[in-house]
């Protein structure tokens, strides 16, 4: 019976004391939670009570943005090696440790150079994190059997819908009764909180040290992935677009406090739960056309607000993005897993996430260009969802590789 197994792999253990599968993919899910959903994606709710009080253009804005991408570009090119040296466990806690750091010391200035560094600083900690605990999430389907690699890797990524859903609860109740200083103190406090989550999952990092070593002594076959790294680098750009410039675009309109609150709660439980969802999907899907899949499914959900500014319009933008957008991180490194040998696992998912981050670092400076122009801020998300829709396109030249193929 599926139902037992899945209740005893999220409670019990193997019956030598350790953790299934499973249970490490929802301890690892805390790591993207932080990294993404309160490091990366909670900058969207305070920006626009940070643009009001610091007379910010939506361009600078946007800066902001970018100073963070770059940061997890640097953070993408220095995982695999900082791994290789210190090891796993310490890159990954240090990491998570930094970047709730930074976000607490967001509540200190309003100086735009000290907070361009911090946003730096929590996009390199996020970004070694984020994809060690990738990495790790995915050895879990290599060495568990009763769940599909699928389904772990979407457990994990799924943390990021909880992060969103949980900073989108919190972070404009806060905001409505404080100054914009106080939610980033508390979103320093919840990463801190959330540590203890990922610890029971930890003893697979400290034995694969050697092995990140190994790996990054041989080069890893990019060429294999190319459509896949042009895909995630387009991906990239056009989604941060959507989820950087949204909610002041939902102000703009109208939207009071409890809306966005209920907006971003929509998006991150759908993000969440879609981590589920979609594994039996992505399971079936060969190649890059899960990918593609999924952006198209995003693309529809950032040009949705392009339609109507309704509020029922922007609680169905809401759903329909994020019920695609963290799976497309899902659905990229299954695709990576499936056409790479074991040992190269960690090294393309540092390429593929740097491909993304220098998206990232395009995006918001484009969109927020845009959106200081004549069209407003309906022209950033235009952009936004034409890029992710150059995404999906490019998904679907990415064709069936297999690992052993790859070696």
């Amino acid at each position: 019976m599926t139902i037992p197994r899945t209740v005893r792999a999220v409670q019990g253990t193997d019956g030598v004391g350790e953790p299934h599968a499973l249970a490490k993919a929802l301890g690892l899910a805390v790591i993207p939670a932080v990294s993404l959903g309160f490091a990366r994606f909670a900058y969207a709710l305070v920006l626009p009570a940070m643009r009001t009080s610091l007379d910010w253009s939506f361009a600078t804005a946007g800066t902001l943005t970018t100073a963070n991408a770059v940061g997890y570009l640097a953070g993408a090119l220095a995982a695999p090696v900082a791994a290789a040296r210190l090891g796993e466990r310490t890159v990954l806690l240090g990491g998570v440790l930094v970047t709730a750091a930074s976000l607490a010391a967001s509540a200190l200035s309003g100086a735009m150079a000290v907070l361009l560094v911090l946003r730096l600083i929590a996009g390199i900690a996020g970004a070694a994190a984020f994809i060690i605990g990738g990495s790790l999430a995915a050895r879990l389907g290599a060495s568990d059997r009763g769940h599909s690699p699928a389904l772990l890797l979407g457990v994990y990524f799924a943390g990021g819908g909880l992060g969103v859903a949980l900073s989108g609860a919190l972070v404009p109740a806060v905001l409505g009764a404080s100054h914009w200083r106080a939610p980033w103190l508390l979103l320093g406090v919840l990463s801190l909180a959330v540590v203890p989550g990922c610890l029971p999952a930890l003893g697979t990092a400290e034995r694969r040290a050697d092995g990140a070593a190994q790996a990054r002594r041989e080069r890893w076959p990019a060429r294999t992935l190319a459509a896949l790294l042009v895909s995630y680098g387009l991906f990239g750009a056009g989604y941060i677009a959507y989820m950087t410039f949204i909610v002041a675009f939902l102000r703009q309109h109208g939207a009071e406090n409890s809306q966005v609150t209920v907006f971003w709660v929509v998006l991150g439980v759908a993000a969440a739960l879609a981590g589920f969802a979609w594994s039996p999907v992505l399971g079936r899907l060969t190649g890059g056309r899960g990918s593609a899949l999924l952006m198209g499914v995003v693309t529809v959900g950032a040009a949705l607000p392009l339609v109507s500014a309704s509020t029922t319009a922007s609680y169905v933008s809401a759903l329909v993005f994020g019920v695609s957008f963290l799976s497309v991180v899902t659905a990229v490194t299954a695709c990576a897993r499936q056409s790479l040998p074991a040992r190269h696992w960690t090294a393309a998912i540092a390429g593929l996430t740097t491909v993304f981050a220098i998206g990232q670092c395009l995006g918001p400076v484009l969109a927020g260009t845009l959106s200081d122009g004549p069209s407003g801020i309906r022209a950033g998300l235009a952009i936004g969802a034409v890029l992710l829709a150059a995404g999906a396109i490019a998904a679907l030249a990415q064709r069936q590789n297999r690992a052993d193929a790859a070696a």
